[in-house]
């Protein structure tokens, strides 16, 4: 396990299939699976996807090392109180301290300790000024994480089903003698999504994010529909994961400028990613199924930019880097 604090800068490209599911549901709109209005897209929303992540690490988190290494545990999860932690990781901080440091350096060793702690702090940051203690009006009350993630969106229009199912058992007494209850519920027949994420060295350093914490997400992000499987997600599907590495274009020599590089960036993010195209097959007007796609990576040995290695994590293979 790499414990070092991640140093290079990474963008990802994430792939996913919904069939006969409702992979984002709307509590705006009677819980309909989101779309873009004007281009009927379906969407995701980042939340959704952080939610996920969330998910997969509190059921798998891997062994602690010690009490002083980063820890697994997740602040943002069902029934968690937000200001309960925040005053542990105050009072940890208050602990470790002189009883005259000023407030100032009790928030901040209190935000490191909660980023120690919560791998999702660690990770996608958060809002810990929630109560009138030493956190309220610091700069460290607001901690800005290192991943990020964009709304994932369909590549072409949905058109969302309402399915109405039936129960042969009643909520209510009063109910009894009906036969059966109504209900509904809200699909997509299939889409292709995507959703693209950025990882900041600059932002690791100031949370204690390490490779070892991105080498667990990666893992999630492959796996996180494999334990999330519900009637309403049944048939969710991670079909690719393009990992943008920036490893600087300098000769091994020049290790100073390659680190330099590497956490600036070797190309734009956008660059990147509009070399990985999915397109439906000829005769296809709409899609029914992953089969009806072309999903082409252009980038190869030859034309990759300089100082990128391109992962493809859904398939175990990298490509690059080509350097000057």
């Amino acid at each position: 396990m790499n414990t070092n604090i991640l140093t290079n800068r990474h963008d990802f490209l994430l792939l996913f299939e919904v069939t006969n599911g409702n992979p984002n549901g709307d509590p705006d709109a009677g819980n309909l699976p989101r779309l873009d209005p004007n281009t009927n897209r379906g969407i995701v929303s980042d939340v959704c996807l952080k939610r996920k992540v969330r998910n997969f690490v509190e059921l798998f988190p891997p062994p602690r090392e010690s009490e002083t290494a980063n820890g697994y545990n997740i602040l943002i999860k069902q029934g968690a109180v937000i200001e309960t932690e925040q005053k542990r990781g105050i009072k940890a901080a208050v602990d470790s301290l002189p009883k005259d440091a000023p407030d100032s350096k009790k928030a901040e060793v209190a935000k490191d300790w909660l980023c120690r702690e919560f791998y999702d702090v660690r990770t996608f940051g958060g809002v810990l000024s929630t109560g009138d203690d030493v956190l309220k009006g610091s700069a460290f009350g607001q901690v800005r994480g290192p991943v990020q993630f964009t709304f994932g969106q369909s590549f072409h229009p949905i058109t969302p089903l309402e399915v109405t199912i039936t129960r042969c058992a009643v909520t209510k007494e009063e109910d009894a003698k009906k036969e059966r209850t109504m209900g509904n519920k809200h699909i997509v027949p299939y889409a292709l999504y995507a959703a693209k994420g950025y990882v900041s060295p600059a932002f690791a350093e100031r949370t204690g994010f390490t490779q070892a914490d991105l080498d667990l997400l990666w893992q999630a992000l492959l796996h996180m529909f494999e334990h999330d499987r519900s009637a309403a997600r049944g048939e969710m599907v991670v079909r690719g994961l393009y990992d943008f590495e920036h490893v600087g274009t300098q000769h091994a020599n020049n290790a100073e400028q390659n680190k330099k590089e590497a956490r600036l960036g070797c190309a734009h993010a956008h660059q990147l990613f509009e070399g990985v195209k999915a397109s439906l097959k000829p005769g296809k007007s709409f899609p029914e199924s992953f089969a009806d796609y072309e999903v082409r990576c252009e980038w190869t040995v030859e034309n990759l930019p300089l100082g990128i290695i391109l992962h493809l994590r859904h398939e175990g293979l990298s490509i690059g880097p080509r350097r000057a």
